[in-house]
């Protein structure tokens, strides 16, 4: 998991409100809305930091669990 860092933000207090209605909707902390939030945004601008590269992806199990496979 990526490093988490405290920032301090003004923002307007109807904004807020709005904000943490939101998060209560979606069952999120007012934190982890705005960071859905900020992470959308990016996302749509094509600024979404780029995930670092890693092992790929383990493999999931076949779907019928009783399907034989040459091994």
């Amino acid at each position: 998991m990526a490093e988490r860092k405290p920032f301090l933000l003004r923002i307007d207090s109807k904004v807020l409100e709005g904000v943490q209605r939101w998060a209560n909707d979606d069952l999120r902390s007012l934190n982890a809305q705005v960071e859905y939030l900020l992470r959308d945004a990016l996302r749509r601008a094509g600024r979404a930091p780029r995930e670092p590269a890693g092992d790929p992806p383990t493999p999931t199990a076949p779907a019928d669990p009783d399907r034989q496979t040459d091994r």
